[in-house]
């Protein structure tokens, strides 16, 4: 097994940040080296302790910091000042608009997860190697709930049911494998539903995992037609 990898878990609520501490040191994968309940106990932790990854509630009021953002503005200055460090925001709220909040600066790095995630670990886990080698997830419950508003609002040209499953996929952070062995395809036809996806939507086709990310983003993103 390789390193392990160090993080930090943030959130105002004591039985929570410890359930979460505890449930990622069973994994075998990571070990939490700082468990805090406000954002500037959080900033503390990342300048001393160096974590891969953070783990930060969207909400922890206290403080002068913008109030319901707090975990999204103290992403922002975690990977403004330590680059190497991914961070994992876990929110409850399944409006997309905290997610494009989250990623409004870029998306390498960031994962924005609903909080039912803690409960599936490997769902949790996914997401923290995926920001700890600078990737990106946005849940995908997320970007249903997108999909379902574009279905509303009309498109002018429609991807097919199985495009959309594999943009669901991409926006989870998943490669071309990955989506292969969850959708039960084979890995050539999973890149032809990405070229199609990305052929429809104008937009550059990229290997980069944060990229196709970033790519969701901008087809469900507010400001498209």
């Amino acid at each position: 097994m390789g390193e392990r990898i160090r993080t930090v878990v943030a959130d105002d609520h004591y039985l929570v940040r410890e359930g979460t501490r505890r449930l990622l040191e069973t994994s075998g994968e990571v070990t939490v080296t700082g468990a805090v309940g406000t954002p500037d106990e959080l900033m503390d932790a990342v300048r001393r302790l160096a974590p891969d990854v953070v783990i930060t509630d969207i909400r922890m009021p206290g403080g002068e910091w913008r109030p319901g953002f707090e975990g999204i503005d103290a992403a922002h200055r975690i990977r403004a000042a330590h680059p190497r460090t991914g961070v994992v925001v876990l929110s409850q709220f399944s409006d997309a608009l905290y997610a494009f909040e989250l990623f409004k600066h870029g998306t390498e790095g960031y994962a924005y997860l609903l909080k039912d995630r803690v409960g599936d670990l490997d769902e949790l886990l996914g997401a923290i190697r995926a920001v700890a080698s600078g990737g990106s997830v946005i849940d995908p419950k997320v970007v249903e709930g997108l999909l379902a508003r574009r279905d509303v609002r009309g498109q002018r040209e429609e991807l097919t049911p199985r495009e959309r499953d594999v943009l669901r996929e991409m926006a989870h952070g998943r490669s071309n494998s990955a989506i292969a062995r969850a959708l039960h395809l084979s890995i050539s036809s999973v890149e032809k539903n990405v070229n199609s996806i990305f052929a429809k939507l104008g937009l550059e086709n990229s290997g980069d995992v944060h990229r196709r990310v970033a790519a969701v983003l901008a087809y469900l993103g507010p400001d498209r037609s």
